[in-house]
């Protein structure tokens, strides 16, 4: 009779049974970003599906390598994980859809731009830095969106408010952190070239 050796911890049976489970993991991982309103945490991940930080990554990159095939990509944002349309679909959307397009003005994208790289910045240095007055509609426009936020004062006369971009800021724009954000223009090389 042929000794037969004993299955390691990692043997085909068992590991096919944690690839399953993994799948299944990313699946409902899958429905939870589907049925959502908004981006999922990590934590929140973890907690409704009682997952470890290690399997929770492991789904999601399972979740990423299938979604790969398909028109939906997993997107990690400031507030979460997402699902949204491949960014290669854009151009069919816009021409389909064209009234989903917002426009932003200049001037709001400008203000905005300060805030994002320049935060914490006051209404006054904003202004300084593009040089007119800042309208009292745009900053409207931005809380109302959510992608500014007062969040304590300078300690100067009049004791201004600090504006800051917020997570849905960075969710808007698809980005996870401000580090994210493109450089900033070298603007003196940009005068020369004038």
């Amino acid at each position: 009779m042929k000794d037969i050796a004993p299955q390691s911890a990692t043997s085909p049976s068992s590991v096919d049974k944690e690839l399953q489970q993994l799948n299944i993991v990313s699946k409902h991982i899958e429905v939870l970003l589907h049925a959502s309103e908004s981006p999922l945490t990590a934590n929140t991940l973890k907690k409704h599906l009682s997952l470890s930080t290690k399997t929770l990554n492991q789904a999601l990159e399972l979740l990423q390598q299938r979604l790969d095939t398909g028109v939906l990509s997993l997107h990690e944002t400031a507030s979460g994980y997402r699902l949204q349309i491949a960014d290669s679909y854009s151009a069919l959307i816009q021409s389909v859809f064209p009234q989903r397009q917002e426009r932003l003005s200049q001037a709001l994208l400008e203000t905005l731009s300060v805030i994002a790289y320049k935060q914490p910045v006051t209404r006054s240095d904003i202004e300084h830095v593009r040089g007119v007055t800042l309208s009292s509609n745009i900053l409207r426009q931005l809380f109302d969106k959510g992608w500014i936020e007062e969040n304590g004062y300078k300690d100067t006369l009049g004791r201004p408010a600090l504006l800051h971009t917020t997570a849905q800021f960075l969710d808007a724009f698809g980005l996870s952190h401000l580090d994210e954000l493109p450089p900033m223009p070298d603007i003196d090389a940009i005068k020369s070239m004038s």
